[in-house]
């Protein structure tokens, strides 16, 4: 996709300041595109009773209609960013911000819970390519010393996005749980068009060679063999062949990846990069925070629908308090990291 003739010329990649005009689009570009993608991680969670009643499918089985989503997002997230490094991150998060509001495009109109499922795994690609290109951005077109303020204010607002998916899809859902989905298209038509008017072009110009693609697919069918037998498990007994299968198949994809990795020239995932213990501590603690926040705004909004008789806006209403004091924080926490080193404000 190419940037409009009569926009204006962005602001050159690694020249632009956090506290300018500048800025501020390019901001407004990367987080709205990826809290995008993470708000939709979360609003469906609230609206899947509402689903199942109208497809007539049992709830057990709409668990697939999250894992769809997270399965390929998760699976494909490394060769998005090793696409944008190639082909300009610019062009592959506009590309991913395109793909997803078609997808959701095709997730609302969904007939039936099969064909619902199917979408939700299109649209977690689209995911694996803008979420990379967003951070990307924002190392590529920052100056080194506004790198911190802005991937504070990036992971920070992404939070939100996050934490915001239940109380706006239980809003929505008072008029159609279809509106989850809808609304992604007029956000992404925001997105594409900042993309291509303020956000610098870049790429990496040293990356050569074939690109991997063994790594990605063994990525993705590693974790759906292990998401399939850790969630049918409890229903079908973890000796059964339905989970056995899934889950050995898994370990052994996980396993070739690993191997995959260890001897391609230009690998997907440089395997070295774990030999930095801070990079390896960073992405344990990252996780573990995750996990936590996403298992939690997963389960509490069910617990507080299915068990106690929330309405699904009095549900999302309940985590209002998060969603403000990350919106109030995230910005000043990026500054003070940059201050004192990333290990205080971590832990």
């Amino acid at each position: 996709m190419q940037r409009p003739p009569d926009s204006p010329e962005p602001e050159a990649a690694g020249a632009v300041r956090y506290a300018s005009p500048a800025g501020r689009w390019v901001l407004l570009a990367v987080v709205l595109g990826s809290g995008m993608a993470m708000l939709d991680g979360t609003v469906v969670n609230i609206a899947l009773p509402t689903i199942g009643r109208e497809l007539h499918e049992q709830f057990a089985g709409l668990q697939w209609t999250v894992n769809a989503y997270t399965l390929t997002l998760a699976g494909f997230l490394l060769l998005g960013g090793s696409l944008g490094d190639r082909l300009g991150r610019r062009r592959v998060f506009v590309v991913g911000v395109a793909w997803f509001a078609i997808a959701s495009a095709l997730c609302g109109a969904a007939p039936t819970a099969g064909t619902l499922i199917a979408a939700r795994a299109l649209q977690g690609v689209g995911a694996a390519l803008l979420v990379p290109g967003s951070l990307a951005i924002i190392e590529a077109t920052f100056r080194p010393q506004d790198r911190a303020p802005a991937v504070g204010a990036w992971s920070g607002l992404g939070g939100v996005a996050t934490a915001i998916g239940p109380l706006l899809g239980g809003w929505l859902v008072g008029f159609s749980w279809r509106y989850v989905f809808f609304i992604n298209l007029p956000l992404a038509a925001v997105v594409i068009w900042v993309a291509l008017r303020h956000v610098p072009e870049s790429r990496d110009r040293s990356v050569t060679g074939r690109l991997d693609v063994a790594g990605p697919v063994l990525a993705a069918v590693g974790l759906a063999g292990l998401t399939w037998a850790l969630t049918e498990g409890p229903a079908q007994g973890w000796t059964a062949a339905g989970v056995l299968v899934p889950g050995i198949a898994g370990v052994a994809a996980l396993g070739g990846l690993l191997a995959v990795e260890r001897s391609a020239a230009q690998p997907m995932l440089p395997l070295p990069i774990f030999g930095s213990r801070q990079f390896s501590a960073a992405n344990v603690v990252t996780f573990v925070i995750y996990a936590a926040l996403s298992g939690g705004l997963f389960l509490l909004p069910i617990q507080l629908q299915r068990v106690l008789g929330f309405s699904p806006l009095a549900a999302g209403a309940a985590l209002v308090p998060l969603t403000i004091v990350m919106l109030l924080l995230s910005a000043r926490a990026g500054r003070l990291a940059q201050r004192t080193g990333p290990r205080l404000p971590m832990t």
